[in-house]
């Protein structure tokens, strides 16, 4: 068998002075274990369909959101290695409870991405970002969490699918785990996973086409015009609808995904959730050689002005995306 997650763990923050981080890291593990187990039996325990509740974007919750939630909570408050959390589904922080020792990191999460997607059993997945505390003494307050994703120390996610997996970044590379079901441990099977800077597929939700805004359009038409157009060369276009879904394809082997603002709501600047979704997952593609951009600036430099602050993003093979962020600053100022 290969290297357990808990070895590489003990490894990586043997002589480091992060030892937490690799504690807390292993307490996520260990939850999106029984979140995939609770994923798995969701038919056969009551646990599917919607809750008729909204979460604090407005957005329906489904039973395993709320039961996801949960758990990334139980697994992780009691350790002393965090101080407070905030989640997509939580309108507010939630801070450690006096009985447990308050720790040096924030932790922030996606419970259960694509979650609309559970009825018809296709790959969903947690989402999730450390930071440091920016302060020791005093409550945890909801502007600790607004720090830009350059300030990550960790993130990772974990997929729900044919296999379940965990796929990690502190800062030093990209690396894969797989959950081996009959020994319950997360294996090593995809160390040092990277993005190939060039790429011939797309991932974008083309029912949104007539909003979006020029450059994109541009970039999508011109992918669209295979071998006969000024690319001169014939694209895939690929569509999910799970954002852990389509990064995990663009990390094995490569691609780029769009998830741009659109003139639906001028107001709006992108439709996925900077702190939960968009952050982690610069960091890992970042990390694996890619790159991330809402078009206009990296992801990880947007400071964020609120826990549910939404973000344009466009992330992946590092020339497409690269190409993309030259068409919006080529695009005439909307």
């Amino acid at each position: 068998m290969g290297t357990s997650f808990s070895e590489f763990n003990t490894g990586e923050f043997a002589v480091s002075p992060q030892t937490d981080l690799g504690v807390l890291l292993g307490q996520v593990a260990t939850a999106c274990k029984v979140i995939s187990a609770a994923v798995a039996r969701g038919p056969l325990s009551d646990a599917m369909g919607n809750t008729g509740t909204d979460n604090i974007q407005g957005e329906n919750q489904q039973k395993l959101d709320l039961i996801a939630n949960e758990l990334m909570i139980r697994w992780t408050e009691w350790g002393g290695q965090v101080a407070a959390m905030a989640s997509e589904e939580m309108a507010d922080i939630y801070r450690i409870p006096t009985q447990y020792r308050q720790g040096r990191y924030l932790l922030v999460f996606d419970p259960l991405d694509g979650s609309s997607n559970l009825d018809v059993n296709v790959s969903v997945g947690s989402i999730f970002s450390v930071l440091e505390r920016p302060h020791s003494e005093g409550e945890v307050e909801d502007a600790d969490f607004l720090q830009p994703g350059v300030m990550q120390v960790a993130a990772g996610y974990a997929l729900y699918g044919p296999a379940t997996m965990l796929v990690v970044t502190t800062g030093h590379g990209v690396n894969g785990f797989t959950l081996d079901e009959e020994t319950g441990e997360f294996i090593l099977t995809h160390p040092h996973l990277t993005i190939h800077p060039d790429t011939r597929e797309f991932a974008i939700n083309a029912s949104n086409a007539r909003m979006w805004e020029a450059p994109v359009i541009r970039y999508i038409d011109e992918c669209l015009a295979g071998v006969n157009g000024p690319r001169g060369e014939a694209f895939n276009m690929r569509w999910v609808a799970s954002m852990v879904a389509e990064i995990h394809r663009i990390l094995i082997r490569g691609g780029v995904f769009l998830y741009p603002k659109d003139n639906r709501d001028p107001t709006r600047p992108g439709k996925l959730r900077l702190m939960y979704e968009a952050n982690p997952m610069s960091f890992i593609v970042e990390q694996a050689g890619g790159a991330a951009s809402t078009g206009r600036e990296p992801i990880m430099q947007v400071q964020p002005q609120a826990l549910h602050q939404r973000v344009a993003v466009i992330m992946g093979s590092r020339n497409e995306v690269e190409r993309l962020v030259q068409y919006h600053l080529e695009a005439p100022a909307p």
